[in-house]
């Protein structure tokens, strides 16, 4: 079994939830507190052992470009003023020349589709999927734990949460077949199952780890739900000849695909650091008597 050191981003969405601010922004730069969703997920990806980052992308993505490339008159200012901080904080993050690579998704036909393009960038190696709409904290601990379990198995590995049953048609959806003492066996998953069809409340969030033959089944996938490739559909079609586990989220998950997720991640966000944690206290409380006034009124 091949090491997992590739990581394939899919970047190309149009983020319609958050419009007007994603008319001209992509979705991924959007800030939880001072960094974009989309360098969370890079660190992400880093901290578990990736070293090849693939970004799937596609029109008016041009920003994620460049915010994972030099500014060279902007690292010379802050250079000049001996401004080391803000420095490091717009090159550490930054992978080496030969890392990055780019992958242009033409037209917007869904998940499935949108992992396969990168097909030709993974080779013959097993590869992860990151989704940078959900904000995963202990950096890295998720997707090593998943990685760890598809090079012990071999199996093809997804990351999971209980999920509310009334939401299960927002999720892919597995149902369990048995466990083993690091992940649960799955016997089939559907995509986004009503809440009186689903068979379980185990809803898959974005993270995967898949075998370099997932493309090969993703090549064979047909259109699915809302007229898409959908990724779920290869995974349920690849269960014939290889195995899917799903490891348990052991951290914390944010999905800033949504507002109020985005919300709730930049707030956590702002309390654990201790540069902003007393302000950022002192304007929530302050906040939250304003609201409660409003209210009263």
């Amino acid at each position: 079994m091949t090491k997992v050191r590739t990581a394939v981003f899919p970047v190309a969405g149009l983020g319609t939830r958050f419009l007007p601010a994603t008319k001209a922004t992509p979705k991924e730069m959007l800030p939880v507190v001072d960094k974009p969703l989309i360098q969370y997920a890079v660190e992400e990806a880093a901290d578990a052992g990736i070293e090849t980052f693939v970004f799937v992308t596609g029109r008016g993505k041009t920003a994620i470009e460049d915010h994972f490339d030099m500014n060279y008159e902007l690292e010379s200012v802050l250079k000049e003023r001996g401004d080391d901080r803000k420095l490091n904080s717009v090159t550490d993050f930054r992978p080496n020349s030969g890392e990055i690579v780019y992958v242009r998704q033409v037209r917007p036909e869904g998940l499935g589709h949108a992992v396969w393009c990168a097909r030709h960038a993974i080779g013959d190696d097993s590869f992860a999927v990151i989704l940078a709409d959900d904000l995963l904290l202990p950096s890295g601990l998720a997707l090593r734990s998943m990685i760890e379990e598809h090079e012990r198995t071999g199996a093809n590995v997804v990351l999971v949460q209980d999920v509310d049953p009334a939401d299960t048609g927002k999720y892919g959806i597995v149902t369990p077949g048995g466990a083993t003492d690091t992940a649960t066996v799955v016997s089939d998953i559907v995509e986004k199952p009503s809440p009186e069809d689903a068979p379980s409340t185990l809803g898959v969030i974005g993270r995967y780890v898949f075998h370099r033959s997932m493309m090969d089944e993703l090549a064979s996938t047909g259109r699915g739900t809302g007229d898409e490739i959908q990724l779920t559909d290869a995974m349920a079609a690849s269960l014939s000849s290889r195995p899917l586990h799903a490891v348990t989220n052991p951290g914390r998950r944010y999905d800033c695909g949504t507002k109020l997720g985005m919300l709730e991640a930049t707030v956590t966000v702002a309390l654990e650091r201790d540069d902003l944690v007393d302000d950022a206290t002192t304007v929530i409380r302050q906040a939250l008597e304003a609201g409660t006034d409003r209210r009263q009124t």
